[in-house]
């Protein structure tokens, strides 16, 4: 273990002095900021956008991802298909995501390719064509992607149903797909007003990583997206949530195999938090609790006492607005719900009470460390880190001094921690109590009179 701690600590002081990233602001807002990376002769290019699923009002939730799928209904200069044609015809690959606080397009080229991505990206900036056929068409793709991810997968229906009670009035309280019967009325007028709203390039941050000189990625940055206007961006309404006062649960009857439980901590971000630290020390928590299969759930409660088939505990502290410290557990047979709750909340008491040793801290750092520094090895990741800390409002250099702010973390720290955060008062519990489908069936017919 030692000798892989040595090896760990040794990467991590190496990669800290990797390339630094460079940043440049374009006269119309737009940032632009360049990881140079030259060992192989790709480049990563990532255009995020400062809006998601938690600038949503209710009516419209989900349409920050639903115009996520419109970006690629083509422009005036490139028809319907074009724009991932070319990128194929390039070699390149293509995607895009929608989080609850942005909305990200990627591709990655043959580093000579670069301007092909700005060229497409700077176009649909600008210049999107939104069709009533096209969202037509789209719709259906989106019903189905909720079918496949929410609907028909129990553990992720009743982790929707729980962020629904646990927040009040945050909006992380809605699905970033959206609410079926939301998804179900976009208007193409909803869509324009959307993307007229906030894609604009002082509501955005290019990010290219890769084998590129980073004054050549200014120019040709320069080149296409300098003369895209700036637009007046709306500044979002403070959304802070209520506090809660004690706890709160459900019982969700699904059709399902196994019985399942959720437990979900109120905690602040890195974004709300007022002590920094907290949020560094929250997230070697976590990695207390699930860091790999010595970690305390999965070597207590799974192999050790056997009540769990299996577990796991998660934070994020990535958020633009107050978060969730999450457990879930499904039981062994012959055990309960209730045996998962108590036994949980036995290891968060022992965690509250009694100090982590400097062996185990140090093991979780290394382990914390060495899954950032595999990161390091993928461009991808590394645009992506940059681009989140942005998008968010954290500002990019936060990414870069992730792995010194976790090395700071002390024992008592995660003590701190557990013991002021995870409290009775501030946890939402969700219970998932399997049910046959002829059941489910028969729910169904008696709510539909």
């Amino acid at each position: 273990m030692v000798g892989r701690l040595f090896l760990v600590l040794l990467c991590y002081s190496f990669s800290a002095n990797a390339t630094e990233v460079q940043e440049r602001v374009l006269s119309n807002g737009l940032k632009v900021l360049v990881k140079e990376e030259h060992r192989s002769p790709v480049v990563v290019s990532q255009i995020w956008y400062k809006v998601g699923s938690s600038y949503e009002s209710s009516g419209i939730t989900g349409i920050s991802h639903m115009l996520e799928h419109m970006m690629f209904k083509g422009t005036d200069s490139h028809p319907v298909g074009e724009f991932s044609a070319i990128i194929a015809e390039n070699g390149g690959r293509e995607n895009a995501f929608t989080g609850r606080d942005y909305t990200a397009y990627f591709q990655t080229l043959e580093k000579t390719r670069l301007a092909i991505s700005f060229e497409l990206e700077a176009d649909r900036m600008q210049h999107l064509h939104l069709l009533a056929e096209e969202l037509d068409k789209e719709l259906q793709v989106v019903m189905e992607e909720r079918r496949m991810r929410t609907e028909d997968k129990p553990r992720a229906k009743l982790q929707e149903y729980l962020m629904a009670m646990a927040y009040s009035n945050s909006p992380y309280r809605n699905p970033v797909i959206g609410w079926p019967s939301d998804i179900e009325n976009y208007q193409v007028d909803d869509l324009k007003k959307w993307y007229q709203q906030w894609y604009a390039p002082n509501n955005a941050t290019l990010i290219v990583a890769g084998d590129v000189q980073a004054e050549e990625v200014f120019k040709l940055a320069e080149q296409y997206f300098g003369p895209i206007p700036v637009q007046t961006i709306q500044t979002l309404k403070p959304q802070v949530e209520m506090p809660q006062v004690g706890v709160r649960r459900m019982t969700v009857k699904l059709a399902a195999k196994v019985p399942y439980i959720l437990m979900a901590y109120k905690v602040p971000s890195l974004k709300t938090v007022d002590q920094k630290w907290e949020a560094y020390a929250l997230d070697v928590l976590a990695a207390v609790l699930d860091g790999g299969d010595s970690a305390r759930l999965p070597a207590k409660l799974q192999r050790g006492q056997q009540l769990t088939s299996s577990v796991g505990a998660g934070y994020d502290l990535g958020g633009r607005l107050e978060e969730l410290f999450m457990f879930e557990a499904t039981p062994v047979k012959g055990k309960t719900l209730l045996d998962m709750e108590i036994a949980l909340k036995t290891e968060i008491r022992s965690l509250q009470r009694v100090l982590i040793s400097e062996q185990e801290l140090a093991r979780v750092k290394a382990q914390v460390l060495a899954s950032s520094v595999y990161e390091q090895d993928s461009l991808f990741y590394q645009a992506m880190k940059l681009g989140m800390a942005e998008t968010v409002g954290l500002g990019w250099k936060t990414a870069e001094q992730y792995r010194d702010k976790i090395d700071q973390v002390t024992a008592e720290q995660v003590r701190l921690v557990a013991d002021k955060y995870l409290l009775e008062s501030q946890l939402s519990i969700a219970y998932l109590e399997p049910q046959t489908m002829s059941a489910v069936h028969a729910q169904g017919a008696h709510h539909a009179h």
